[in-house]
């Protein structure tokens, strides 16, 4: 009977692990439609070449890396049984994940600063679709940092062994993919002017 129940777990973890993959594909196609629009929106004659791109942002390219590196030791604190360690790396997660968003406000003030506003009389087509982007990927955050509150709850109840990770995995998952997806959006904003 144990055998049958493992056997059932796996492929209740495996379909889990599918469904965020699927999940993070459909949000990839949200950014490559995003990104796209932005190409296509480059040949527009109002559109804004002398915007500097925020210092902030840059920034925030270490913090959200360093993030998911902290985020990748959770898990092998916990095989190690280094309960202290991993709820020290996942309340560093959460720490720089806040500051990643606090950066991202900063980029979006210096951008107002520049004199590029996102809507009305003196917006321009690329504070938009900065905004736009930025925004999105913001609210992808969001969802990271409700994620890994549960994964840190879940953590303080001790829901979390060895060979028993499954909540924690697919947080990093989703996690992991919101970080790299800024480096993408990062790198596009940054050299596709």
């Amino acid at each position: 009977m144990d055998l049958t129940q493992g056997t059932t777990q796996e492929k209740v973890d495996r379909s889990k692990k599918t469904m965020m993959w699927f999940a993070m594909v459909s949000m990839a196609m949200v950014f490559a439609g995003l990104t796209s629009a932005y190409v296509v929106s480059k040949t527009r004659k109002d559109w804004a070449t002398d915007l500097v791109f925020p210092n902030a942002f840059v920034y925030s390219i270490f913090v959200i890396v360093a993030s998911s590196i902290t985020f990748y030791f959770v898990k092998k604190a916990i095989e190690n049984n280094n309960r202290n360690l991993a709820s020290a790396l996942l309340l560093s997660t959460l720490a720089l994940g806040i500051l990643f968003v606090f950066l991202q406000f900063e980029g979006f003030s210096d951008i107002i600063n520049q004199g590029y506003h996102f809507t009305g009389p003196t917006s321009n087509i690329i504070s938009t679709f900065m905004f736009i982007i930025v925004v999105t990927h913001l609210a992808h955050i969001a969802g990271g940092l409700v994620v890994l509150l549960v994964v840190i709850y879940n953590h303080f109840k001790q829901k979390y062994k060895t060979g028993k990770t499954l909540g924690l995995e697919l947080g990093a998952m989703y996690w992991h993919f919101v970080d790299f997806l800024w480096v993408y959006l990062f790198l596009f904003l940054y050299f596709v002017k």
